[in-house]
């Protein structure tokens, strides 16, 4: 088991209740697409902030990563919408 910062931004943030957490993570919890099953299966705000997971970029230790991206030792994961310029 290991224990990372998880850090939620914009509408994400608002729908978790709020802006991080620190959570032990099993063995089964791999890539960060475990990680999004986890929030969603752990109660009704994960369920909602994470509904659509297209709608949903992430980081690990700073730099972005893609959701079949493995967590490894990363010791902090941020999620957060789409983000436009201009």
């Amino acid at each position: 088991m290991r224990t990372v910062t998880v850090l939620y931004f914009a509408w994400i943030r608002e729908r978790m209740g709020c802006s991080e957490e620190r959570l032990s993570l099993d063995d089964e919890i791999v890539t960060l697409d475990d990680l999004i099953d986890h929030l969603k299966a752990r109660d009704e705000r994960g369920a909602e902030a994470f509904e659509n997971r297209m709608l949903v970029r992430a980081g690990l230790d700073q730099d972005h990563a893609s959701l079949d991206t493995a967590i490894g030792d990363a010791r902090e994961i941020a999620f957060f919408p789409p983000v436009t310029g201009g």
